[in-house]
């Protein structure tokens, strides 16, 4: 962890003090809600109110297929500064379509647009007096032939995590700990997690599906566990109060 407490007591009131907060998400597919036709699939923040009080708000605005750039470029980051009041969160989690080389809607790298992409959301929200976090993104299903859990992100993460430092945000390191439970689980187990649907045992996915990069509820809870462990170990951050 990068960040001391001393400096996100200077960000966050304590939550005695604070009316009811809101928690902006930000992000991707992984993260992002569902409708019921699209059972079992469910991103984390989808689930994510069951592990706070009712003091909490959670607005979900993570849209599937996105990446940090394409979602300023459409408008979506500006949707969420004109709402954004003094005191709430903006949880940041991009990755997975930042990668996307041959899409220049998408794509970005990650020494260089990935950070300056990032920037604005950090930029954004303390202008606003509420407190950024950056979510690094959690790895696909993907292990090696002896069965070990692979890297899947390749310089993303390590780039949020620089951009957390040189900033002073909290970063939720999601990718380890998304890769320490894949690794503890194996490769059977974790198709439990990510939607792994036989044929024939789900209307909504008749001829079935093998995709190791969305989750199922189960999957979703144990993500957004993850998410809420990593905002217990960050004591600077008043959200934790708010916690369940």
């Amino acid at each position: 962890m990068f960040i001391t407490s001393n400096v996100f007591g200077k960000l966050s009131k304590d939550a005695s003090q604070q009316d009811r907060i809101t928690l902006y998400l930000a992000g991707d597919s992984t993260v992002s809600n569902y409708p019921d036709n699209m059972a079992p699939r469910t991103g984390w923040g989808q689930v994510l109110p069951e592990f706070f009080n009712n003091r909490v708000r959670i607005k979900n605005c993570a849209v599937p297929g996105r990446s940090s750039k394409s979602f300023i470029m459409e408008g979506r980051l500006a949707g969420i500064l004109k709402q954004i009041h003094k005191g709430d969160y903006l949880f940041i989690q991009f990755g997975h379509n930042d990668e996307k080389f041959k899409d220049p809607t998408r794509y970005t790298k990650p020494s260089t647009t990935y950070k300056s992409y990032l920037k604005q959301y950090i930029a954004g929200a303390r202008q606003n007096g509420a407190i950024p976090v950056l979510v690094t993104p959690m790895e696909r299903r993907r292990f090696s032939s002896e069965g070990d859990a692979l890297n899947t992100h390749g310089r993303y993460p390590s780039a949020m995590r620089e951009l957390g430092h040189e900033e002073h945000v909290a970063v939720i390191d999601l990718t380890a700990k998304s890769k320490k439970l894949f690794q503890q689980l194996g490769p059977e187990k974790t198709k439990e997690l990510f939607m792994w649907i036989d044929p024939g045992t789900n209307p909504n996915f008749p001829r079935g599906v093998q995709d190791n990069t969305h989750f199922q509820d189960k999957g979703a809870k144990e993500i957004a566990k993850l998410v809420v462990d990593g905002i217990k170990e960050h004591h600077g951050l008043g959200l934790r109060a708010y916690l369940k």
